[in-house]
């Protein structure tokens, strides 16, 4: 590319990830809700291209798309952003899922991963992706084959390093189970194969299941971690009214902690993390709050916030200058858990 990965840019810390020590902006931007799954009314592609330019302006060097966001427009919005200033992003993408009329599938044949790749690189217009992610394993073929497919990847020099995103399944598991043990064991097998570099699953104030099992297997290794969802959809930035409702496209619409019961029920939570960021300042808001306690949970761990407006990847971005406390970490633990659960 002419250019080095990792250069001095913006004024986000830098956090490495992975035994390769991949060096990225703390605070990530998560280009899904530019394109896929939220308030379709309100993607407009200007302002999304404006929002990515800005997170590279901050040093939220991170970029997390997938092919199937869209499908494949993300990438193709992120692209026109690549063509311009790659040499100030990290990109990540992901592979393994097909998106149908009413359905998702997963594809994990090797000879599909390696086509899926080459498309891949052409919409963000680039000429090597830094972490291609198992989006997820397919059933019918041995995660060992898709992973080997592409671990070749690395080789041809297409792919930087491999991650794998959360199962993330919270129904059908075995009784008595952690919701991240069959992630764990999808972690086992491809480990041995090639290494893992990264692992993206939810992660924050209101969904904490990771802590249990999947980040410490991370921190052992020297595996990065990458928060999804660390604002819990929106609902910890406190900018959402209960009861407001969702459009039908939005994946809020169907979520059980997003009726409007369950949104009011909730409020103390969000109530707790407004009361810490009274405590650091004036400017500070909840959202800040909830992205440093996701920052506090480890050096390897990068929160990757989705967002499509400018202002929200600005505050985001600041949040990694917050130092909470002890006191503040301790208050934060003391929340009441989040109602409204999958289970």
């Amino acid at each position: 590319m002419g250019c080095q990965q990792g250069e001095d840019y913006g004024q986000v810390e830098r956090r490495t990830i992975g035994a390769a020590a991949l060096e990225v902006g703390a605070v990530g931007l998560g280009c899904m809700p530019m394109s896929w799954a939220y308030t379709a009314s309100r993607q407009r592609g200007e302002e999304s291209l404006r929002a990515v330019h800005t997170a590279l302006d901050q040093g939220s060097t991170l970029l997390d798309t997938a092919d199937m966001y869209g499908p494949f427009t993300n990438e193709l919005l992120v692209g026109r952003v690549l063509k311009e200033r790659r040499c100030d992003a990290f990109v990540s993408t992901k592979v393994g899922l097909l998106v149908g009329e009413q359905h998702i599938v997963a594809n994990g044949r090797p000879g599909y991963v390696r086509r899926a790749c080459d498309a891949s690189l052409r919409r963000l217009q680039t000429d090597v992706i830094d972490l291609y992610q198992l989006h997820r394993a397919d059933p019918e073929v041995p995660v060992e084959e898709t992973w080997g497919a592409m671990a070749d990847l690395v080789t041809a020099g297409k792919v930087r390093s491999l991650g794998l995103c959360a199962v993330g399944a919270r129904s059908g598991r075995r009784p008595g189970a952690r919701l991240h043990d069959g992630t764990i064991r999808q972690l086992e097998r491809v480990q041995q194969v090639f290494p893992v570099s990264a692992v993206e699953a939810e992660l924050s104030v209101w969904s904490t299941e990771a802590l249990d099992a999947l980040l410490p297997w991370c921190a052992a290794r020297g595996v990065g971690f990458l928060s999804a969802m660390p604002l819990g959809n929106g609902f910890l930035t406190g900018t959402l009214t209960p009861g407001e409702g969702f459009e039908p496209d939005d994946v809020r619409a169907r979520h059980p902690r997003f009726t409007a019961e369950m949104m009011a029920a909730n409020q103390p939570i969000v109530a707790g993390l407004r009361r810490i960021a009274r405590r650091h300042g004036d400017e500070v808001t909840p959202a800040q709050v909830a992205l440093g306690w996701v920052l506090a949970q480890g050096s390897q761990v990068v929160p990757v916030p989705g967002t499509k407006q400018e202002r929200w990847v600005t505050e985001n971005a600041r949040a990694a200058g917050l130092r909470l406390t002890a006191a503040d970490l301790a208050e934060v633990a003391a929340l009441p858990g989040a109602r409204g659960s999958w289970d």
